[in-house]
């Protein structure tokens, strides 16, 4: 498996994970209603292109014999000391192999090497990948909930590790 730094020209691999991944990991979460909405506001190739060019998001791709397997988004200095890291996704059909573990300990490097001190999140307070941040040193520092239109809203912990 490599990961290597995402592109523009990565934009259509992104979304073909986000939109492989989002119906598993949220199907017991969010209506198909709210999940279609989030997809196309988060992951539509007019919203990556503002993420990467206009926003300061990192993509990294995770791949295996030349296939996209996972991605993760992230920004440095999100907030003083901070990198937030925004997306993490894996592929149902290798997740449990070390995927996530090695896209999340590449944003926690680049965080490191641009001197950031910390690695926070939002997730869903019923994601079952909460279970994987906690057991990767996260700890719950607070809840919100963010009203994002059409009448939705996440309904999020704020999770966040140190970096040594």
């Amino acid at each position: 498996m490599i990961i290597r730094p995402a592109s523009t020209t990565d934009i259509p691999t992104i979304q073909a994970i986000a939109h492989a991944t989002w119906p598993v990991a949220y199907a017991d979460i969010l209506s198909p209603a709210q999940l279609a909405y989030m997809l196309e506001r988060m992951y539509s190739a007019a919203a990556l292109l503002d993420q990467l060019t206009n926003q300061g998001h990192r993509f990294l791709l995770a791949e295996r014999d030349g296939e996209a397997i996972g991605f993760a988004g992230y920004a440095n200095h999100h907030t003083t000391g901070r990198t937030r890291l925004h997306k993490l996704y894996v592929l149902p059909h290798v997740k449990g192999g070390g995927v996530g573990h090695a896209l999340l300990e590449a944003v926690l490097k680049a965080a490191q090497m641009a001197g950031d001190t910390a690695v926070e999140l939002n997730v869903n307070k019923y994601n079952p990948a909460k279970a994987f941040y906690l057991r990767h040193g996260f700890t719950v520092e607070r809840d919100e909930v963010i009203d994002i239109g059409q009448g939705y809203v996440m309904d999020d912990h704020v999770m966040a590790r140190s970096i040594p």
